[in-house]
């Protein structure tokens, strides 16, 4: 069996604050080319983000983490039911989902087994849909700052897996009937502070501290804020979200 690589449950409550929110127009769309909508997998549902998007166009929505911490900060709702449980044994009964989303966590997992699984679960005629988005885009001044500290600083701690994201899962095989790639696009409105707590909650970051004995946010922003001038400020910040959706047909 697969070890669960535990990337998160440190920083749970971090995450849970910080993360970007993904767009109504993603749920609106996954609604969209759903067969029906019953039952929703939000799963590797980390603060259960995705999972109350779901909620708002589903029945009711299975979200499940492996981390047992995750799931205590994630979101309540009445439509959603949380578990801990591995992708790959997820638990869920056979042929009873009509979607399942994999939100920036594919990467993750034992792939193959999932792709077993997911169809496992999936009703005829299902859809998978799997999101992706690399790192953030604010003014090219600043954005240079942050692929600095993405590729030098904490390039070193990222994880293999990492790989996958940055080609936007391109380069997997997909096992399922694929439909046309879409593109949508994460935005938040922060200032500087709440940029450092994003930037804490990347898995190479909380890596480095734990390596290096000291956080290098610090230094980051002291050195956006030559830039960024008040910290105060809010800024708008965008991430291009990647999707790839597939249809399972058995």
């Amino acid at each position: 069996m697969t070890k669960f690589k535990d990337h998160f449950s440190g920083h749970a409550v971090e995450y849970a604050k910080f993360r970007p929110r993904y767009p109504d127009e993603l749920f609106e769309y996954l609604a969209l080319i759903a067969p029906r909508h019953e039952l929703a997998w939000d799963c590797a549902t980390g603060n259960g983000q995705a999972a109350v998007g779901l909620a708002r166009h589903f029945d009711s929505v299975i979200a499940t983490d492996s981390s047992a911490q995750q799931i205590k900060s994630a979101q309540p709702n009445d439509r959603i039911s949380y578990r801990v449980a591995p992708a790959e044994t997820s638990g869920i009964d056979s042929a009873s989902a009509d979607l399942i989303l994999v939100a920036q966590a594919l990467h993750w997992f034992d792939i193959d087994r999932f792709f077993k699984e997911a169809k496992r679960v999936l009703k005829e005629n299902g859809v998978l849909a799997i999101s992706s988005y690399n790192v953030l885009e604010i003014a090219p001044e600043i954005d240079a700052i942050i692929w600095e500290f993405y590729r030098e600083t904490t390039g070193p701690f990222w994880p293999p897996e990492r790989e996958l994201v940055e080609t936007d899962y391109k380069d997997i095989k997909f096992p399922f009937a694929e439909l046309l790639p879409i593109r949508f696009e994460m935005r938040e409105r922060w200032n500087l502070h709440q940029l450092a707590g994003y930037l804490r909650t990347w898995s190479a970051t909380q890596k480095f501290i734990a390596a290096r004995g000291f956080d290098p946010v610090d230094s980051v922003v002291e050195e956006l804020g030559t830039v960024w001038k008040n910290p105060e400020e809010v800024r708008e910040i965008k991430w291009p979200l990647h999707l790839r959706v597939g249809v399972w047909n058995r």
